[in-house]
């Protein structure tokens, strides 16, 4: 498993190693013993399953706020994704700033979200499934999110008129919301 860091601390690329033949391949897809190594001891508790049918659908920025904030561990088990992190933790280097890494089946790879970040990916290829970890329990409470064209956050997500949900449709700028995640609380 190779694991790789980015310019923003803490988000991480993940490649497992496939092994194959000619019936097919097997992949350890996850190793808290790897992650560890990087600073990652977590407990996941849940696994999502997300499938979207058309090239363009675009789901983001999410995060859920602290108490019940998640890190996420994001991959795609068919087609193609741009996935895109957000740094939201008030008082960080990095804040509002971000990070994007296709992920697909093909290449494998994987994104180590972790809390503190929103979340959101759009789909590049038809019938993409993307299935992500989560080291906290959904808490609809605790759901928000901010603009996936916040201008201020510059984000390329390589489509001119995404699939959006109303939810994401009327979602603030980042600048316009109490911090998330205050200085001190990640």
């Amino acid at each position: 498993m190779n694991i790789q860091t980015f310019h923003i601390a803490d988000v991480l690329l993940i490649e497992p190693a496939r092994h194959g033949d000619a019936r097919g391949f097997f992949s350890e897809v996850w190793s808290s013993r790897s992650l560890a190594e990087h600073g990652v001891d977590i407990d996941f508790v849940q696994d999502n399953h997300a499938f979207s049918a058309q090239a363009g659908v675009l789901r983001g920025l999410h995060f859920q706020r602290p108490p019940s904030a998640q890190g996420k561990l994001v991959r795609v088990a068919r087609g193609a994704i741009l996935d895109v992190a957000v740094d939201i933790r008030k008082g960080s280097p990095t804040y509002g700033r971000h990070v994007s890494e296709v992920l697909s089946a093909d290449n494998w790879r994987q994104l180590w979200v972790p809390r503190g970040f929103a979340h959101g990916y759009v789909t590049l290829e038809p019938d993409t499934e993307v299935l992500y970890k989560t080291d906290n329990y959904y808490d609809r409470e605790a759901d928000a999110g901010i603009a996936w064209d916040d201008p201020d956050l510059d984000i390329d997500w390589s489509v001119d008129t995404p699939m959006l949900s109303e939810k994401d449709r009327g979602a603030p700028r980042l600048a316009t919301i109490a911090p998330p995640f205050p200085q001190g609380a990640w």
